[in-house]
């Protein structure tokens, strides 16, 4: 309506004005309502006309949505494993910073698991003194045993040069028995140095290392029971808490509740162009909003991503074929929107709905000086409508409440 009467400010208006004062024609005898169409047929069409390629360079160049809103993504609060409540720490609706306790699982079995760890870890401790005093013991057996074998070698020794001296001194028998003596000595030797060194492998190796393994089962559980008290991930608003102590939550079934952050949907739009104004979203643009949530305001903004794909085609990977009649429905572009100045987008509340207006600025070729005459003109009629668009917004920020508190049935 509004690009209608502004046409018809250059196109119907002279038109009537020639026809009254021009041709001296007047209202009601030769201009009637039934001869309006034939006396300013001309006017008409090319208001008709200028109509359209003006709505059109409007909607195409300044392009506007009502999805808009400003999205944000909640934190789950989940534990990590299952347990029973035994207590709860915060309540609905609860301000709590990134690190506070929510509630409290019950820890009977990690502790019990933590008990166990400690546990083994002094045992592995005292075994590892028991085996050092073992190898103090071996120590003594060795030189127990070292001693005798030298002793069963010298008696050895000493009957064996008797025998070279005068066979008949020495039986061969005896010189038989001390050689199997100094053998056995020998063995026990042997044997004596071999459990040292199973001793001192045993110390050095196997004790560190179920030692190492006691402290890793302890560090596990220590984690187990850690992720009894769950915490709040970032801080932010409890919101559809209601557990309560004695409850059993698990992470397969269901959540305990919601946690909104801090910074969720604040600051930021997220807006949804139609698909023909692809080639005219950019990065950079000049936008405006207007949101329920925040009344007869207008909110400059300036889009800072625009998406590069079509969230309409998008094909998910299953046991069928996807029909193409699936995806009819076109998509939107996606784009987000940033206040233009620091703290301009005040108190909308996160997931509002908001109408947008973006302004394709021709200013840079403009001033640069390459366009020629005619596209200069069509460059500068471009940027002059967009002030068409910013009136219908703010026709619209206004009539906002109106709709929704008179016209909505309320």
């Amino acid at each position: 309506m509004l690009e209608f009467l502004l046409c018809s400010m250059v196109t119907i208006l002279p038109d009537y004005l020639f026809r009254r004062y021009g041709q001296g024609k007047l209202i009601g005898h030769h201009i009637t309502l039934y001869s309006v169409w034939f006396e300013l047929r001309w006017g008409i069409t090319a208001c008709l006309i200028l109509t359209i390629s003006l709505i059109t360079m409007i909607f195409y160049y300044h392009p506007s949505t009502s999805n808009v809103t400003a999205a944000y993504r909640t934190v789950t609060i989940l534990p990590e494993i299952p347990g029973r409540v035994e207590e709860v720490y915060v309540s609905r609706f609860q301000k709590v910073k990134a690190g506070d306790p929510l509630f409290r699982l019950d820890s009977s079995k990690q502790e019990a698991a933590m008990k166990t760890a400690e546990q083994r870890i002094v045992e592995v401790q005292a075994e590892t003194e028991v085996a050092k005093s073992e190898i103090a013991a071996t120590d003594g057996a060795i030189q127990s045993v070292e001693a005798a074998y030298l002793q069963a070698q010298i008696d050895l020794n000493t009957q064996t040069e008797l025998q070279r001296r005068n066979p008949n001194v020495v039986a061969q028998r005896e010189i038989d028995r001390l050689t199997s003596s100094l053998e056995g000595r020998k063995g026990a030797l042997a044997e004596a140095i071999a459990r040292k060194q199973t001793l001192q492998t045993k110390i050095s190796t196997l004790l560190p290392a179920q030692k190492a393994s006691a402290e890793a089962a302890l560090e596990e559980a220590r984690v187990q029971l850690d992720k009894t008290t769950v915490r709040a991930g970032v801080s932010g608003t409890v919101q559809q808490f209601t557990l309560r102590t004695g409850e059993v939550v698990n992470p397969l079934l269901r959540p305990a509740g919601v946690l909104v952050p801090d910074d969720a949907g604040r600051g930021r739009l997220v807006a949804g162009f139609n698909q023909i104004e692809t080639q005219v979203i950019k990065t950079g643009m000049i936008a405006e909003v207007t949101c329920i949530g925040q009344p007869f305001t207008v909110v400059p903004m300036v889009v800072t991503e625009v998406q590069d794909v079509i969230a309409g085609g998008q094909v998910r990977a299953s046991d069928q074929l996807v029909d193409v009649q699936q995806l009819s429905r076109p998509g939107t572009i996606t784009a987000t929107l940033e206040p233009l100045y620091e703290n301009s987008f005040g108190n909308v509340p996160p997931g509002s709905n908001c109408i947008a207006n973006a302004y394709t600025s021709n200013h840079e070729e403009l001033q640069a000086g390459t366009a020629g005459p005619l596209r200069s003109a069509f460059l500068h009629a471009v940027d002059a409508t967009g002030l068409v668009h910013a009136v219908i917004l703010r026709i619209q920020a206004i009539m906002m409440p109106v709709q929704v508190l008179v016209l909505g049935g309320h």
